[in-house]
């Protein structure tokens, strides 16, 4: 969340930002930019996955070639972790660069008061008449750092999961 972008609210931790929320807006207010969270984290999860996986066939046939299907050896453990690390950043950094415009549009609509409210459309051309097209942009940087370090620690614990968990047949 942005803080302070309101300009009017001041808050104590988690649960007084509960309690004058609940108190101000309803049960509503904490649910406020739930469906544009759906609608931002989705299409990032699609992308994340597609990224993924087109990024670890291309390191491997491009960059490593490991040679396994002409009866090489096959890939170290440590080579293994190395493609799937750099997929998960590549993923990260993809999903960031093409979903920042709607998580943006989200935070934007978040974070601002009860008070006439804004509509997605409205705040879309607020955002182009501000700054033009690369306000949606905003926060690329930190976006594109957290998806892609998130990235990188969820795949590694994922594979390292699905390897552990795997039956030798």
């Amino acid at each position: 969340m942005v803080q302070g972008y309101s300009g009017h609210a001041s808050y104590n931790g988690g649960l007084d930002v509960a309690r004058k929320v609940l108190k101000s807006e309803g049960i509503r207010g904490l649910y406020r930019g739930f469906s544009l969270s759906v609608l931002t984290y989705s299409p990032s999860s699609a992308v994340w996955w597609a990224s993924y996986g087109s990024s670890q066939r291309f390191i491997w046939s491009k960059l490593l070639d490991n040679g396994t299907e002409h009866g090489g050896p096959a890939p170290s453990q440590g080579k293994i972790v190395s493609v799937q690390a750099a997929g998960g950043i590549i993923a990260g950094a993809t999903a960031s660069c093409i979903t920042t415009p709607l998580d943006t549009i989200k935070t934007r609509l978040q974070v601002m008061g009860h008070d006439k409210r804004p509509t997605a459309r409205q705040v879309v051309k607020q955002l182009i008449a501000e700054d033009g097209w690369t306000g949606f942009y905003r926060g690329l940087g930190p976006r594109f750092v957290s998806m892609s370090a998130w990235g990188t620690s969820m795949i590694l614990a994922y594979e390292y999961l699905k390897r552990l968990c795997a039956v030798n047949e």
